[in-house]
């Protein structure tokens, strides 16, 4: 029996998850178990097309594809490429150990993205779980910024095969670092912009809030305002963001894992995230609904 290496969430932690094969006796069919989702289950067609598509030819056997642990939920496209790879590797000789395999197939047997990959590699780094893995090309420019990991991208399942078989030997691409101005502290980088469209020198007098907002920033405190209005309030918070300490490398690329999950695009930018609530502003506007906030 086979197995590659790919992870699915569980609330935001990514958990790792043992795509296992294997092909026994029996009427021929195709079985995913394991507690997969429907965009899993619907994998099988995409399977099926890629590896005929690819001349590969399926035995008359039945193929079974568990994702272990099998209580925990698993849900995601990324899921296509490790069991496409198992099914051609068959009962193979190649060494798979180790090896985390991401991507999403077309029928073609192409490799495209899936908006998940980027948090769930994040987080399998944050763990120390993963030390290489099989990504599509067109996600290793901001895959490769997450360090400690040797990626390894593929445009299709032809090249996977061929890497995971040994037959193809590239480089991993380079970890690459952020090109902003930075700070060292006991060899660690921060980053920051030296940039300020909103600046404190644009705000007369109200030095006594001045001072708090500084010490508010420098503690990463929070700050409550009062005063009659168009006393400089607003234009005091505004300008918090660009007064806080400097994001460090940790920091940013979890930033960016948050910016996905919101289905943003990641902006990867040195500003720290920063709200500044109204003082109108419900608890359940700034909390969100269904929660009892006595």
């Amino acid at each position: 029996m086979k197995q590659l290496l790919c992870a699915t969430f569980e609330g935001i932690d990514a958990k790792p998850v043992e795509v296992q094969f294997t092909a026994t006796k029996g009427l021929p069919a195709f079985t995913i178990v394991g507690m997969a989702n429907t965009a899993i289950n619907e994998s099988k067609e995409r399977v099926k097309s890629a590896l005929l598509g690819n001349g590969f030819t399926f035995p008359p056997k039945r193929l079974t594809v568990n994702l272990a642990p099998s209580d925990l939920r698993k849900e995601g496209s990324h899921f296509d490429l490790a069991i496409a790879a198992l099914i051609a590797l068959g009962n193979g000789e190649e060494s798979t150990e180790g090896w985390y395999v991401f991507g999403e197939l077309g029928l073609d047997g192409s490799v495209s993205e899936n908006t998940l990959l980027y948090p769930i590699i994040l987080s399998l780094a944050n763990q120390g779980l993963i030390r290489r893995a099989v990504v599509p090309d067109v996600s290793v420019a901001k895959l490769s910024k997450i360090p400690g990991i040797s990626f390894y991208g593929v445009s299709s399942l032809t090249q996977t095969l061929e890497l995971l078989r040994g037959v193809a030997a590239p480089e991993p691409a380079e970890c690459s670092s952020f090109d902003f101005k930075r700070l060292e502290h006991e060899g660690e980088p921060y980053f920051y912009h030296e940039e300020y469209p909103l600046d404190f020198r644009d705000i007369r007098g109200q030095e006594h809030a001045k001072r708090s907002a500084l010490i508010a920033a420098a503690g990463m405190h929070n700050l409550l305002l009062e005063g009659s209005p168009g006393s400089g309030k607003s234009m005091i918070a505004k300008r918090l963001r660009h007064i806080l300490p400097p994001l460090h490398n940790d920091e940013m690329l979890d930033c960016a894992k948050l910016e996905i999950l919101e289905g943003k695009e990641p902006s990867f930018t040195p500003l720290r995230p920063f709200r500044s609530p109204h003082h109108t502003s419900t608890g359940a506007s700034i909390f969100g609904g269904g929660y009892d906030l006595q």
